[in-house]
């Protein structure tokens, strides 16, 4: 539910085209006005940019991210971003032995899974093979038109997983991907949804792969630069921190825009935030019902991020990627978040599904304890010893309501899916969300802004409301 309004005189702003959320979608949206010398306002609920973005500053001039941080091949639209703003990329630490912490016990290994009994490799090998192949029959622009999308949308992936595994191993390591792929547990997330994700990242195997796959990459100065960047183009009174949008009021051809302080007339609206925080403004009058129910299917998915630093990367001396796995909980898989220089260690854990809703209710000493607990059963006990620890509760955190993304719930894709990027009167739709292509990422989020603001842009300049 909306926040109650603070009592104030609003001040009244005229522009072409409001944009709702300073994220790499809305900011991208405004960069695309920019260029074409439309005028247009920013309005952020936050006192900040970067949406889902979020750097923690380590000192000496060096960061982590603490939201989303990795690019990969075929992220052409980040990676080019970043060029053009002279931000450079390099590459996720990938060396050494991963580890696993399975049934009690630590175990090395090399490649996606850990080592198990060969029937239980088969099971698990049998599965993600026809996951995947499954996956390429779902076009991630349009995954209700995928053959079987009926049948898979009836169904969550913890559903297919019962009747398609026969091990415990290979039902804990699917869990483990859908945690980490799509931070939800598998029993509630759409089967097509997991389907499609998998799709619009190049596969099962390679969105949960680190060189060659999603995790291949890192931003230098931390992924929430990019959005610091793209707003320093704009002026600053076209930026409006501090501002959620209350109402939206529209008609065919205009729209207003209430914020805390602001009363904001514009002919077109692009709404730049996921559809859980969408949902939570006032529309007058009331969106179309197909529209209305899609906020109701698309949930948030619920991590948490956690972050431990040391005076060196202290794994890496023992042979370690840094990259680890557990089924213990609360943090079940790890990644190496050291800088690019190799100073200091950086490790990153991330709380998913069921472990993340248990974590939140814990109090922040707690927290740390458990997560460097995790940490020490993969990298030993001087995982104990961080001089430094911060984490995002990202579920928490009123301007996201969770991460990394919205996903859609059995019925969504195949009931609703088509409306999720469809204009409505002069209301336009953009987040990582809405894009089929690397559907969720920050990638994914960039294009949304520029195709929603090139649809504004068509239908300022044929001087049409459609």
């Amino acid at each position: 539910m909306p926040t109650e309004q603070r009592p104030t005189q609003k001040h009244n702003r005229d522009t072409d085209v409001v944009i709702v959320g300073a994220g790499l979608a809305g900011l991208s949206a405004a960069d695309e006005l920019r260029h074409a010398g439309t005028d247009y306002l920013v309005v952020e609920a936050r006192d900040r940019v970067g949406g889902r973005t979020l750097n923690y500053d380590l000192g000496d001039g060096k960061v982590v991210e603490l939201g989303g941080q990795w690019v990969g091949p075929g992220q052409d639209r980040i990676l080019d971003t970043a060029a053009q703003l002279g931000i450079k990329t390099y590459p996720t630490y990938d060396d050494g032995d991963k580890v696993a912490f399975t049934r009690g016990r630590t175990v090395r290994y090399h490649g996606l899974t850990p080592p198990a009994a060969p029937w239980s490799l088969l099971d698990l090998g049998q599965a993600l093979y026809r996951l995947n192949r499954m996956s390429r029959s779902v076009p991630a622009q349009s995954p209700w038109a995928a053959p079987k999308a009926n049948n898979w949308d009836a169904q969550t992936l913890g559903e297919w997983i019962r009747r398609n595994t026969r091990t415990r191993y290979a039902r804990s390591n699917i869990e483990l991907w859908s945690h980490a792929v799509l931070a939800a547990d598998p029993g509630e997330i759409s089967l097509l949804h997991a389907l499609a994700h998998a799709s619009a990242h190049r596969g099962v195997f390679a969105v949960a792969s680190t060189t060659a796959g999603a995790q291949e990459e890192r931003i230098e100065g931390g992924s929430q630069r990019i959005s610091q960047a793209l707003a320093d183009r704009l002026a600053p009174e076209r930026l409006l921190l501090g501002q959620p949008v209350r109402t939206i009021r529209y008609a065919d051809d205009a729209a207003v825009v209430t914020t805390d302080d602001y009363e904001i007339t514009a002919q077109r609206v692009v709404v730049a935030v996921s559809p859980a925080i969408a949902g939570t403004i006032n529309y007058h009058p009331p969106l179309p019902a197909a529209r209305d129910q899609l906020f109701n299917k698309m949930v948030m998915g619920t991590i948490a991020k956690v972050i431990a630093v040391y005076p060196t990367p202290f794994w890496r001396a023992h042979g370690l990627s840094g990259q680890a796995i557990g089924d213990q909980g609360p943090v079940t898989f790890a990644f190496d978040n050291t800088p690019p220089d190799g100073s200091p260690g950086v490790l990153v854990g991330f709380v998913a599904g069921r472990h993340a809703r248990k974590f939140a209710e814990l109090d922040p000493a707690e927290r740390r304890s458990q997560s460097l607990d995790s940490f020490a059963r993969w990298f030993g006990t001087e995982a104990h010893s961080a001089t430094d620890y911060a984490d995002q509760l990202w579920n928490n955190e009123q301007w996201s309501r969770g991460g990394y993304f919205g996903y859609f719930t059995p019925g969504g894709w195949t009931g609703v899916g088509k409306d999720l990027a469809a204009p409505v009167g002069p209301i336009h739709w953009a987040g990582a969300e809405t894009s089929g292509i690397c559907m969720g990422s920050m990638d994914a989020a960039l294009r949304s802004g520029t195709r929603a603001a090139n649809e504004v842009l068509q239908h300022l300049h044929a001087g049409t409301i459609a």
